[in-house]
């Protein structure tokens, strides 16, 4: 039993770190054509911050992961032999705990410092001051709506509309919207984006984006099909899995004309918009 519980321990260690390298096949892969079930490719202004900090801590994890584990084997298999000698008491080793400890404090301050430009950046308001409020956005149990100011670029007057489940924008500049809940916690997930976001009853959240045009072209080369996923990435009732959206990313001239359609049919005996 000795072999085989430490022989089980190795393989675990040997088959944790094979998925680890050959990473490039389902994790984040140096092209689109690699991404499978893991991330899917990004294009936002952003993105490759949040993905460097993803294997930032994903390298630490694989360091900690092979130590630990090689120890584990190593444990496993000297202290399970048998043994004629009498069991020694001890009460522990004050250096070692003192070690085991400092060490994850220590990563933990790598990433908190490696992490606070990114985070400045993206959540402490520097793209979202003195920018004007590009839409709104609301979650509810269960679906995503969208409201914007019009051509006039003013909330609250009469050529406002809203569009449900698709979010059209624009590429190449910085978006900022109000993030708003109607009624339980939700969360705006664009996973091609790299953004997420609670939205909190009773509280209005701006966020912001930019969709990079080279990049998102570069992702979807070759289809038809160039609008990406919305999900609500908070358990919010029975209907939270169908609670989901899409983005649609428009040039200037395509986004002005869709706009003046949007507030001709707001104005029209027509279906409503979306």
């Amino acid at each position: 039993m000795r072999y085989l519980f430490s022989l089980l321990l190795a393989a675990v260690l040997v088959f944790g770190v094979w998925t680890f390298v050959g990473y490039d096949n389902w994790l984040l892969g140096p092209s689109p054509e690699s991404y499978h079930w893991w991330w899917a490719p990004e294009i936002s202004t952003y993105g490759q911050r949040i993905d460097f900090l993803f294997r930032l801590i994903a390298m630490m994890e694989l360091v900690m992961f092979v130590l630990t584990m090689t120890l584990l084997v190593a444990f496993v298999f000297k202290y399970s032999a048998p043994r004629k000698d009498k069991a020694v008491f001890s009460h522990g080793s004050h250096k070692l705990e003192m070690t085991w400890t400092a060490i994850p404090a220590g990563l933990l301050v790598v990433i908190a410092f490696s992490q606070m430009g990114t985070w400045a950046d993206i959540k402490m308001g520097g793209h979202t001051k003195d920018k004007p409020v590009f839409a709104e956005i609301y979650a509810s149990q269960f679906d995503w709506r969208f409201r914007y100011p019009g051509p006039d670029k003013r909330f609250g007057t009469a050529d406002d509309f809203d569009t449900a489940y698709e979010l059209v924008v624009r590429a190449d500049e910085d978006l900022v919207f109000n993030l708003r809940s109607h009624d339980v916690l939700h969360s705006f997930f664009v996973p091609m984006l790299r953004l997420k976001q609670d939205a909190v009853p009773g509280m209005t959240i701006p966020i912001w984006f930019n969709v990079d045009s080279e990049e998102w072209q570069a992702a979807f080369e070759g289809q038809e099909d160039k609008t990406f996923d919305i999900i609500c990435a908070e358990l919010c009732g029975w209907g939270h899995y169908k609670m989901s959206g899409r983005i649609r990313v428009l040039d200037d001239e395509s986004f002005a004309k869709w706009e003046a359609e949007q507030v001709a049919r707001h104005f029209s005996n027509d279906e409503p918009a979306g």
